[in-house]
């Protein structure tokens, strides 16, 4: 049997689309392996696919100063020899990486052993783990078109693997979750995992004049419920949500999203049109920014700053983009990016020896 390790963590984002490639990669007959952090949030979600999972130790790689960056090289040395062992014992004939920390001593130690590794970079602009990880790398698969002009001859414009079961949501029932009328279009607000509290002002300052014309579904984050507005007629809120996320995809007519690059590959592979509040520059390294700028620019998305949208703001765009939804919604289509799960199984295959 082929065997594959798959790796990536600290992130849902670094994670999902590692799952995605699952039940494809056991179709190709895979047996699946999976390395992470000792008790990295990724655990929880790799044992809930039934994976076998693999902890490793690993610190953090930072462009700033910390008192840890004098201990994390050492935990990430750990790591690495970790790895290795690892390698050693199980002989995988190809690694894929999604990205993380953990995933460079994952990707050294494959390199040690001559394992063919694919790296998948899901933004714009490769982050610190992955552009130490490239070096090591046989492919990179990538969403942005961009993206290629940073990788050389590694490039493969896959766009990322979309879990399957998000084109399988039932409208009905999430309809039924939020108490909403079939009969009017819902807005399905989310900030990720953890919320994203600008995103949620600027929605609920511009609620009374949304709910005009629209229901909204909002995922808050955790902690972020407005008891204020629990009983306003046309609005649910929510905390987070999980199996459930299928559901509200299918019910939704519109999305309002921060720019994360797991989640706008999510939307644009279902085909939702959407207005995008990427994460400002004085929060990150600003590659929502530049994840937000390429959908635009494909014509996915209408982009909002958090820094300076109003409410008005917010409520005329989301009345443009819903009167022109047809030109997101045929743009999407076209696009050759948006679903890569065929394409990274069949390069993973065309790896093994």
């Amino acid at each position: 049997m082929k065997k594959i390790v798959l790796t990536g963590g600290g992130t849902a984002g670094h994670v999902t689309p590692n799952i995605a490639l699952v039940p494809k990669l056991k179709e190709s007959g895979f047996e699946i392996k999976y390395i992470g952090t000792y008790n990295g949030m990724e655990k929880q979600l790799v044992e809930d696919a039934g994976l076998d999972y693999i902890g490793i130790s690993s610190g953090k790689l930072r462009r700033y100063f910390s008192w840890k960056n004098f201990s994390d090289p050492f935990r990430v040395l750990k790591g690495y020899f970790e790895a290795k062992k690892f390698m050693k014992k199980y002989k995988p004939d190809v690694v894929f990486s999604k990205g993380g920390f953990v995933t460079v001593p994952v990707v050294y130690a494959a390199s040690k052993y001559k394992i063919p590794v694919i790296i998948h970079e899901s933004d714009m602009t490769p982050g610190l783990a992955n552009k130490l990880a490239i070096k090591k790398s046989t492919k990179v698969c990538h969403n942005f078109p961009e993206t290629a002009a940073y990788l050389g001859s590694k490039a493969v414009h896959t766009g990322s693997p979309i879990r399957k079961e998000l084109f399988e949501g039932n409208k009905i029932t999430a309809l039924d979750m939020c108490g909403f009328s079939a009969n009017k279009p819902v807005i399905m607000v989310t900030g990720g995992s953890l919320g994203a509290e600008n995103v949620n002002k600027l929605v609920r300052k511009a609620l009374p004049e949304l709910l005009k014309n629209f229901q909204v579904a909002h995922l808050c984050g955790k902690g972020k419920v407005d008891e204020s507005l629990k009983d306003i007629e046309g609005y649910a809120q929510f905390e987070y949500i999980s199996d459930e996320m299928k559901d509200f995809f299918a019910m939704a007519d519109l999305i309002i999203s921060r720019a994360g690059a797991n989640s706008i590959c999510e939307i644009a592979a279902l085909n939702k049109p959407n207005i995008l509040i990427p994460l400002s520059a004085r929060a990150s390294r600003g590659d929502q920014i530049l994840n937000a700028k390429s959908y635009k620019k494909q014509g996915f998305s209408e982009v909002i700053d958090e820094d300076t949208a109003t409410a008005e703001d917010l409520v005329n765009t989301v009345n443009s983009v819903y009167e022109n939804r047809s030109k997101y919604i045929d743009a999407m289509k076209k696009s050759a990016g948006t679903g890569g799960v065929d394409m990274i199984v069949d390069l993973i295959n065309s790896l093994v020896k």
